[in-house]
């Protein structure tokens, strides 16, 4: 069983950070790759990063490009989403996963959520 538990959400201004967390338990972490997506008010749940297992590349929807930067510590079985100059429109609650799929970014664990709310 994988569980995952995501922290660091929270109340930012326009223009701010935050970093979001993800502690993945189960010993086959480093083999996956890793998530994030959200999910905004009225609206369905969208992809936002993905970072391979193995080398670390990664891959972002168009709308945080430039802004957003996901990194893995797997000796911690951590993945990161690095969130700078945030506007309102990334309001949401952000889920991290484990993807099966890095091409497609099919999920098959998630974890709980955690809301970021940003004001303009």
């Amino acid at each position: 069983q994988v569980q995952l538990v995501e922290s660091g959400g929270g109340l930012v201004q326009a223009g701010g950070a935050l970093r979001l967390s993800c502690a993945a338990s189960g010993r086959t972490f480093s083999i996956y790759a890793m998530g994030w997506f959200r999910q905004a008010p009225g609206k369905e749940r969208e992809f936002v990063a993905v970072i391979h297992w193995g080398d670390g590349s990664a891959y972002y929807t168009n709308s945080v490009k430039g802004r957003f930067t996901i990194f893995r510590d797997n000796a911690k079985n951590t993945v990161y989403l690095q969130m700078n100059s945030l506007i309102p429109e990334d309001t949401a609650v952000y889920y991290c996963a484990r993807v099966i799929n890095y091409y497609t970014h099919e999920a098959d664990y998630w974890g709980q959520g955690t809301q970021v709310t940003v004001s303009s």
